[in-house]
């Protein structure tokens, strides 16, 4: 199953101690996707970030060599919904307005839940 990854779900392991990519594969998923556009968003936390944010992207820098690239320009919120729905491909993210989004239009979310595991939402 395919699965794109937002910019606060590479940011998991960092601020929560939680593998996401071990805990993709116990919930089925095995092709995953990280859109330019996030890969931008990463970039930009890491020069202009602080502290442990900025921790947490370079770790997600890092991290991110294990998805294919994609293609797509523009906020990433809006590239991360319209690949989804193009793909077929579920989202892990934590963002409350992206999660909304993507429930309006059938997209399958994986969030964290209770702070040390992934599930779907």
């Amino acid at each position: 199953m395919k699965i794109i990854i937002d910019t606060n779900g590479f940011m998991i392991p960092v601020q929560f101690g939680v593998d996401i990519f071990e805990e993709l594969k116990r919930l089925g998923f095995n092709e995953f996707f990280v859109p330019e556009a996030v890969v931008l968003e990463i970039e930009r936390l890491i020069k202009r970030g602080k502290g442990s944010d900025r921790t947490a992207a370079k770790v997600a820098r890092l991290i991110m060599d294990r998805c294919e690239r994609i293609a797509g320009a523009g906020r990433a919120d809006d590239v991360i919904l319209r690949l989804a729905k193009d793909m077929g491909a579920a989202v892990l993210t934590n963002d409350t307005e992206l999660k909304r989004r993507l429930a309006e239009v059938g997209v399958q979310i994986v969030s964290l839940r209770q702070k040390n595991k992934l599930d779907v939402v």
